[in-house]
């Protein structure tokens, strides 16, 4: 298969461009393995759920990763980092009108000064005159994805960044944690369900359509993650108790994954290039909650892989005709496992 066969139509008006006042006020799409679909409230998730059961959510935070500025000579250039080297150096996206030159400077706003240092592929190296990460926090802006159609905001500070945000490197939010809040994770303890923590940094590559060539190798862009001890030892407990392992979106799918490659999930600390399509054996995930993704895109082909690629495809038909909103601001989903590994 290729990326046309993960194609639907995503009406713009259906595209949320802004978050909802309130967090936890989005609706909840659930897929279970077989049966209808249940048109929910996202405050209903405690219900789909029970005592017993681990959601495991990324603790990642999202940095003000996008810079503007302009080379000596004149014309604009837009900086989107894709992940740091160390304290002034560091991979990055450029839009200019033309690329620059190994060894050209360029000047960002807040009078930060980089050179190009290199080429990594579709990507820039830039050195920096100053400690990059500072930098940011002071005059960078949220990364906010290409389809929301207007420039980022203050409020976006705090929107585009999840209650379990603590170590910054994210220039993408894992959306499916945007849903949550103080006291619906206080039902949910109320209710006996556990939380543990992966941390996985989102790369921009993240809303890339699957190139031919990643699908041929069935590898993608890199994604610094880390799966500790601890993590695996609440998802052996929750087995021993018969409860069920709720992976919080794609990207803690993704990571463990990653650490379960060997058979049993074991601590890891790292980079992926896991591609998961469908045919691929999921391991630790029995539940699976997400945002709604990208035709084509590599995060799609994931839930597909998850619950079966008819079954996903068919989920989206309905939350389109139904008007949910699409992508990260946008409404959620609970899928129950139902692909087929090959």
């Amino acid at each position: 298969m290729g990326a046309g066969d993960y194609s639907y139509y995503a009406p713009p008006e259906l595209i949320a461009q802004q978050p909802l006042e309130r967090r936890g006020a989005s609706r909840l799409l659930h897929v279970p393995g077989k049966g209808s679909f249940g048109d929910r409230q996202f405050s209903e998730l405690p219900v789909l759920l029970a005592a017993g059961d681990l959601l495991v959510v990324n603790d990642t935070a999202v940095v003000p990763a996008r810079l503007f500025g302009a080379k000596p000579g004149g014309g604009r250039v837009e900086m989107l980092l894709e992940r740091m080297l160390d304290g002034n150096r560091a991979v990055v996206q450029l839009r200019a009108n033309r690329p620059p030159r190994k060894g050209q400077a360029l000047v960002f706003e807040g009078g930060a000064r980089a050179l190009v240092a290199g080429r990594r592929d579709a990507f820039f190296v830039l050195e920096f005159d100053c400690e990059l990460q500072a930098h940011l926090r002071r005059h960078g802006h949220m990364p906010l994805p290409p389809y929301i159609r207007r420039p980022d905001a203050p409020s976006d500070r705090t929107a585009y960044q999840t209650v379990f945000a603590r170590r910054p490197g994210a220039v993408a939010a894992p959306t499916a944690g945007l849903h949550f809040n103080a006291a619906l994770l206080a039902d949910l303890q109320r209710r006996g369900v556990e939380v543990a923590r992966i941390t996985l940094h989102v790369g921009a590559g993240t809303f890339k359509p699957a190139s031919p060539e990643q699908i041929r190798r069935r590898e993608l862009h890199a994604e610094f993650m880390q799966v500790s001890a601890e993590v695996c030892a609440s998802v052996a407990d929750c087995r021993r108790r018969g409860g069920r392992v709720c992976a919080v979106g794609t990207t803690v799918a993704r990571a463990l994954e990653t650490a379960a490659r060997e058979g049993e999930l074991r601590p890891f600390e790292g980079e992926t290039r896991l591609f998961i399509m469908p045919g691929f054996r999921f391991r630790v995930a029995d539940l699976l909650l997400t945002n709604f993704h990208l035709p084509d895109s590599s995060l799609l082909m994931l839930v597909c892989a998850y619950s079966g690629r008819e079954r996903v495809l068919e989920a989206y038909e309905h939350a389109v005709r139904e008007r949910y909103r699409l992508f990260s601001y946008g409404d959620a989903m609970l899928l129950e496992r139902g692909g087929e590994a090959t």
